[in-house]
Order: structure tokens, then sequence, then C-alpha cells
């Protein structure tokens, strides 16, 4: 299998900034789960997602932070929740979920390049 991507790889992925404006426990997830609503500003709006971030991040804290986003994923549904995007992260030493963030406020919506 050939693990080289190439830009236009790279280019079908459609992955923004956005500001968490509400956050919810998710009881219901097989796995430990956080119900995220997002503001991606614009023709986006808000989008929501479902993410396995409760060992670092409570609910309330998560409120006006900015996260990475995969936008132009299909929607899934877990637990009857649809997850319209992918928040991103990175593992910590334990592999507990650090959600990916710019360093600067930035407008949201934006693309990353």
């Amino acid at each position: 299998m050939d693990s080289t991507a190439t830009i236009e790889d790279f280019d079908r992925l459609d992955i923004r900034v956005g500001t968490i404006v509400d956050a919810q426990p998710f009881p219901e997830a097989r796995k430990p789960s956080i119900r995220l609503w997002v503001d991606f500003g614009g023709s986006l709006g808000v989008k929501r997602s479902s993410a396995q971030i409760t060992v670092h991040y409570a609910p309330d804290r998560l409120i006006g932070r900015q996260v990475m986003a995969v936008v132009n994923f299909p929607p899934r549904k877990i637990a009857g929740f649809a997850s319209e995007v992918l928040v991103l992260g990175v593992p910590d030493e334990n592999g507990a979920v650090v959600l990916l963030k710019p360093d600067l406020r930035v407008p949201d919506g934006g693309r990353m390049f």
C-alpha cells in the first residue's frame, strides 16, 4: 500500500476553524463522549460533532474554545445523534485526545492550508 499522499488528496479535505458554542455530556454514546455544537460562521453555520474528549475536557469549559474540524465528511449517526463534522485532536502520552486549535484567535470558518 502506498502511503504517500498528493497535494490533491490534501486539497479534498476541507479543514476549518470554528468556535464551540454549546457542549453537552453524551451518556448514550458507547464510549465516553461530549456532544459539541461548533460555529464555523458564514454559510457553514453551526455544525454538530460527537467527540471522545472527556479525559481532558468538561463540557462547560469548552464553550468559546476554537477547534479545527474536517467539515466535508458525510454525517455519521452516533447513538441517534448526527455528527456532522470531525473535530481534530492528537493523543497525549496515554492515548487521550487533546484538541487542535489555532495559537491565536482567528475568524471562524477559516480554511486550513
